[in-house]
């Protein structure tokens, strides 16, 4: 099939190049010419396993990047993939998609066969209906050809083409059957592995992506809770999570307590929802406690690193600056609020990350970063584990150049051991 999707970022390039892998003929649009360039030229412009690889073998063959729309009417389906960002209430900014959409159905507006534009960006149900969809309309002059449909994603950094190629379930929303098997074709590959398909309304579907995110948002806050009341009994958490997890009705998936979550999705879509919750004169209570227990967890790191260590013109190691391992998204990382409440606290801050520390210095350009692990914690003062890096499982020798070796883990990768002071978060 032909497909045209609007958007190179985060999901938008791993769409795109694993549709190529499919074996459809996909065209990347995006108004920064940079990224069209890094596409063109088989460079990722996000740091994600397997997805340059992808883009090395199909551009120029089945896959290619440009800012004109013109591609758009030639094509089958066309998707939608430009980011929603929170605003100041936590609602979703829908400009830029919002742009986005009205040019997709200017590009649509004198075409005769039906076409099919399907919302792939995180948006609240009233959106669809109350702006999206007009937008569309609007730029196309109310051609009758066009129909919108809704297919959220699920993707995870840093196992994002994985995901993509073999999901848990896709989800198509759609108002017509002519709609839904058009999808059905387009992810044909997917669908030969008898993976869950879930038929709906694209309203319906907007709302499962965020019932997705904010139960695991959820179950994540809650083991985050239980986790700090077990530290306060001197328990360690982790042995009742497993214990907890063989439990079919719970099941082990997302029970590892630490820090807390970050990233694009869930910070975002929590709010997202709670906000739109809040339009509809309803105060979503658990939604709010499990964003108010995530937003502590940095604090409470803090609180255990300042029981050995006075802060105050220490030297500290931030090690982890990513949200998650295999990526180098800082977006709503836990090393953000670490490192602002260390500043607050008079602290030297040296930081270290293996691929996230140019984002980071966007951020915070007057604090120091280090070129490995082992130079962050060289003559430091005490270090904080934020993300989960296969690489901090390994520090040994350099735990003891440390002028004070303490620990903070947030993440339960490092090993107590008896020269080290070491707390665990939750356990």
């Amino acid at each position: 099939m032909q497909l045209t999707v609007i958007g190179s970022g985060y999901v938008g390039t791993t769409i795109a190049a694993c549709f190529a892998a499919f074996g459809h003929e996909v065209t990347a649009i995006d108004i920064d010419e940079e990224i069209v360039e890094a596409i063109n030229n088989g460079q990722a412009p996000i740091s994600e396993p397997g997805l340059e690889d992808l883009l090395e073998t199909h551009v120029g063959n089945r896959l290619e990047a440009t800012t004109s729309y013109d591609a758009v009417p030639e094509s089958d389906v066309t998707f939608l993939a430009i980011g929603t960002p929170s605003n100041d209430d936590g609602s979703i900014d829908l400009g830029a998609l919002g742009a986005a959409a009205e040019a997709t159905g200017a590009a649509l507006a004198d075409k005769d066969e039906r076409h099919l534009v399907v919302i792939k960006s995180t948006v609240t149900p009233p959106s669809i209906t109350d702006v999206l969809e007009p937008a569309i309309r609007e730029g196309a002059d109310n051609n009758d050809a066009i129909e919108v449909g809704m297919n959220p994603e699920f993707l995870r950094e840093g196992s994002a083409v994985a995901d993509f190629q073999n999901p848990d379930k896709l989800v198509v929303g759609t108002n017509s059957e002519w709609a839904s098997q058009r999808l059905h074709d387009v992810f044909e590959p997917v669908l030969e592995t008898e993976t869950p398909v879930v038929d709906t309304d694209p309203q319906t579907a907007s709302m499962i992506k965020y019932a997705n995110n904010a139960f695991l948002a959820s179950k994540i806050s809650l083991v985050n809770d239980l986790g700090n009341i077990c530290k306060e009994f001197g328990l360690d958490a982790y042995e009742v999570m497993d214990a907890i997890g063989l439990d079919n009705r719970i099941s082990e998936q997302f029970l590892r307590s630490g820090v807390g979550w970050g990233g694009s999705c869930f910070p975002k879509d929590v709010n997202a929802i709670i906000a739109a919750a809040r339009e509809e004169a309803y105060d979503p209570a658990v939604l709010k406690a499990a964003v108010e227990i995530n937003d502590r967890q940095p604090e409470r790191m803090l609180e255990l690193l300042e029981s050995h260590v006075d802060l105050e013109d220490a030297r500290i190691a931030v090690l982890g600056l990513a949200f998650k391992p295999r990526t180098d998204d800082i977006r709503n990382s836990r090393a953000i609020p670490m490192i602002e409440r260390l500043k607050e606290r008079g602290t030297e801050i040296v930081a270290y990350d293996p691929v996230a520390i140019e984002p980071m210095q966007e951020r915070f350009p007057n604090i120091e970063y280090a070129s490995s692990a082992a130079d962050a914690l060289a003559g430091a003062d005490g270090t904080v584990i934020v993300t989960g890096w296969d690489e901090f499982a390994t520090l040994d020798e350099e735990l003891d150049a440390m002028a004070t070796p303490v620990v903070v883990d947030g993440r339960r990768i490092v090993d107590p051991r008896p020269r080290i002071t070491y707390e665990g978060l939750t356990w």
